[in-house]
């Protein structure tokens, strides 16, 4: 990763479009892949995203929009990946070449159903990207808020600090301040995690549980959180930082988390396609319970809180009984 290394962001949604608003404020040319034909003729037009976060307008003189992922991979050295994670195969399916000496960052919070792998695994496995050339950026941040200008903080995560570093310049701004890493395995199952938490949050507020409830079972999911890191990749990292219990926290507490509003729909009785269809986006933790799930097959870490999600989205067993069962378990 160079000092003047070509950037493009991938994806369309609001941390994507979010995340172009913080580039431009440090980076004079930005590739961006939009991949509905519809969204970048309109942004091409008039300067805004039409779906997403249409507030923010760009200075399209400093942005390529780009008409194929082939042409983006092409044009640019660093490709942030802002895809929801059950889609990105199919976003990625176009493209046959090889990454080469390119720089990989992940700004998805989701596994990949079906593989079970995180973004850094898949493309790792499926495009022989070299861990080395890997990265993730997370939060605690929702985009609503860097759309507004609120101060925020980002990880980013690169196995060289050097990267994460150069990486990290071209984020941090008035209203960004960044935090490197090293564990890009940690901050990227925490982030996994930590949405299965939120839609657990959300299905006991729809349910009609009160904050002193939601604190206990936040605590007790921080703990399931760190039981299954230990054992599956053992670290001295600290999970009391803001890329864990901060992302955490605002993904269970905030009204613009989109699992904590799902799992909310689920608990006042919504079916599972009725909560995505009304959403009109996607709440990754839906896909993530069901890949813990399978992954927690062969490390039997005990977690009640993503065993109760999944029964309830996928058993479609009573969110009431459940959560009412789940109370007994806590401390």
């Amino acid at each position: 990763m160079k000092e003047n290394s070509r950037i493009a962001v991938v994806g369309s949604g609001s941390w994507a479009t979010a995340l172009v608003k913080v580039f431009l404020n440090n980076v004079d040319n930005l590739n961006w892949y939009i991949r509905e034909s519809e969204i970048r003729e309109h942004v091409a037009k008039y300067q805004h995203n039409p779906k997403y976060l249409s507030s923010v307008m760009f200075d399209t003189q400093k942005l390529t929009l780009c008409e194929s992922i082939e042409e983006t991979i092409e044009q640019s050295d660093i490709l942030v990946f802002v895809v929801p994670s059950a889609f990105l195969s199919i976003w990625m399916e176009p493209y046959k070449g090889n990454f080469g000496n390119k720089f990989v960052i992940s700004a998805i919070k989701g596994i990949i159903p079906g593989s079970n792998l995180t973004i850094a695994e898949f493309f790792n496995q499926k495009y022989d990207v070299p861990f080395d050339n890997l990265g993730v950026v997370s939060g605690p941040c929702h985009a609503e808020e860097v759309a507004l200008e609120r101060l925020s903080y980002l990880t980013v995560a690169c196995k060289d600090s050097k990267h994460a570093e150069l990486l990290a310049s071209k984020i941090e701004c008035r209203y960004i301040k960044t935090v490197i890493s090293n564990d890009i395995y940690g901050i990227e199952y925490s982030a996994v995690l930590k949405n299965i938490m939120a839609l657990a949050a959300g299905i006991c507020h729809g349910i009609g549980y009160g904050d002193n409830f939601l604190a206990v079972l936040i605590s007790n999911g921080y703990k399931e959180i760190n039981r299954f890191l230990d054992k599956t990749y053992p670290s001295k990292r600290r999970t009391s930082n803001s890329a864990y219990l901060g992302d955490l926290l605002v993904t269970c507490y905030s009204q613009f988390s989109r699992n904590r509003t799902f799992g909310a729909m689920i608990g006042k009785g919504y079916s599972v396609k009725s909560a995505q269809l009304e959403m009109n986006m996607v709440a990754e933790g839906y896909y993530a319970v069901a890949c813990i799930k399978e992954i927690n097959k062969k490390f039997q870490v005990k977690m009640p809180i993503t065993d109760a999600v999944y029964n309830i989205l996928y058993e479609r067993i009573s969110p009431a009984i459940e959560m009412k069962l789940l109370t007994d378990t806590f401390k």
